[in-house]
């Protein structure tokens, strides 16, 4: 393909894309197709000579959109947002056009040196404390990291070697086997499964410390349980405080759990994923009190903040023990600037990285601040709009706190009747809605997720999850 046929592939599919997403709530939600349905639609092998681009065009239709579930439709409230926007799309273009792999300075000064203003930029929108930026003059700095999952790894195999080092000081007659045998981590039971994954994958051990009622970490309980650990001859070197579980959008007591683990010399990471993009509204980061102590901070703008994804923003206090127990040094790949500016291979599990910061870019200056708070204040008001809906149905009740862009809810009575109710709502196919269970009660969760979402759409998924009771209870009765 020559410059000429890629103008107008590129335009057409600029136009299908606008298409797509401005009418994308008259599409069905969650496609019907069944496992397998895609290789019947296509050949066997690929094709010898080249086709042409007007075939492909039409196949998207034909062979693509069928198996769509639309992430994007007002009518999607399963999981949490994936974020989306023109300016992140267009971004993603000019990444793709220019194609370098970001690992060190030397490979593509724009593609490291945008990233660390970029996450300059991000931390004073959050009012992150300064010790977390670059600008500032210290230690600290920020990374685009590909997932919320790979920066809750990198700060756990962080805070293992920063345990390690000050144990071998302590005890220089104990081998490595000994000291990551006593290493052991903490988190709530709510937290993320990728928090649990992270301890397999690190080697370590991690208990899930319980949640209080109203299903928060508090700092008591880490207290006790850093205490039980110590006399039983373990080393406590990590925990992850949630803000925003994935369950119900509950909220740890950083401001508890962060001075007790200070004071016993284990990392504090804050996993934000969802819920972080919040803070750029100042009337939501009492939430996050207690980020002074905290050494590592996560959260994802390609949830919530309309970048694209894959953009997780992480920033830690002292990265140089993320670079030195990552940090492998071969000769093709050092250069004369070492030193001089971060080498992101360092900070990450893979060696290859894109040039992700354009798209964060590209959304800040395109949007700007305060269209960006908007669009996190919608999202919030129209959870608020749901819980009110369900309140004032007598057949329904509110699960938990609704809490940011999230409304847990369920029918009155047994765990399977609000089972029941879900695989109603998504059998009829009109919205999509995913469940959850707490402490043995199960519950369905009203995500807004869409951009596009207006006070209407709410509405309409209402009816739809009443439709839907109306039915089941009537079966019922019968």
């Amino acid at each position: 393909m020559q410059a000429p046929e890629f103008k107008d592939f590129a335009k057409e599919m600029v136009d299908y894309i606008s298409n797509y997403l401005e009418n994308i709530r008259d599409r069905r939600v969650l496609p019907t197709v069944q496992p397998g349905y895609l290789r019947p639609l296509i050949p066997d092998e690929a094709p010898q000579q080249p086709e042409k681009w007007e075939e492909v065009m039409a196949d998207v239709e034909r062979v693509i959109m069928p198996g769509v579930t639309h992430w994007h439709s007002p009518k999607f409230h399963a999981y949490f947002p994936t974020a989306n926007s023109y300016p992140a799309i267009v971004a993603d273009m000019l990444s793709g056009a220019i194609a370098c792999i970001g690992f060190t300075w030397i490979a593509s000064p724009a593609c490291t040196e945008l990233e660390v203003v970029m996450l300059d930029w991000l931390g004073k929108m959050l009012d992150l404390p300064k010790e977390f930026l670059a600008c500032s003059g210290g230690q600290g700095g920020g990374v685009i990291q590909g997932t919320a999952s790979e920066a809750t790894l990198v700060a756990l195999l962080g805070a293992k070697a920063k345990a390690m080092k000050r144990v071998k000081e302590e005890h220089p007659d104990w081998d490595d086997n000994t000291i990551v045998s006593k290493l052991v981590g903490y988190t709530s039971n709510q937290s993320h499964s990728s928090v649990e994954r992270a301890g397999l994958l690190g080697g370590v051990k991690l208990r899930g410390l319980k949640a209080d009622e109203n299903l928060k970490l508090r700092g008591e309980t880490l207290e006790q349980a850093i205490k039980e650990d110590l006399d039983a001859g373990l080393i406590p070197f990590y925990v992850v405080a949630t803000l925003g579980t994935t369950n119900t959008c509950a909220f740890d007591r950083l401001d508890e759990i962060g001075p007790v683990a200070n004071q016993h010399n284990v990392w504090v990471h804050v996993d934000a994923a969802y819920a972080g993009s919040a803070f750029i509204c100042p009337e939501y980061r009492y939430l996050m009190k207690g980020i002074e102590t905290a050494d590592s901070f996560n959260f994802n703008p390609h949830k919530w903040m309309l970048v694209n994804f894959d953009c997780s923003a992480m920033w830690l206090k002292e990265p140089y023990w993320i670079v030195n127990a990552f940090n492998v040094d071969p000769l093709y790949l050092k250069h004369d600037m070492q030193g001089s500016a971060p080498d992101y291979r360092h900070w990450q599990i893979p060696l290859g990285r894109r040039f992700r910061a354009l798209k964060l870019w590209f959304v800040l200056r395109l949007y700007g601040v305060d269209n960006l708070q908007a669009h996190i204040r919608r999202h919030c008001g129209f959870a608020k709009q749901f819980e009110a809906l369900c309140r004032a149905d007598d057949r329904f009740e509110i699960f938990g706190e609704v809490a940011m862009g999230l409304a847990c809810f369920r029918l009155k009575g047994t765990n399977e009747l609000s089972e029941a109710l879900l695989k109603r709502i998504n059998g009829r196919g009109n919205i999509h809605l995913v469940p959850s269970k707490v402490n043995d009660v199960y519950f369905l969760r009203m995500a807004v997720c869409s951009r596009f979402t207006e006070p209407a759409d709410i509405d309409y998924s209402w009816k739809e999850v009443a439709a839907a009771a109306d039915e089941l209870l009537a079966e019922q009765k019968k």
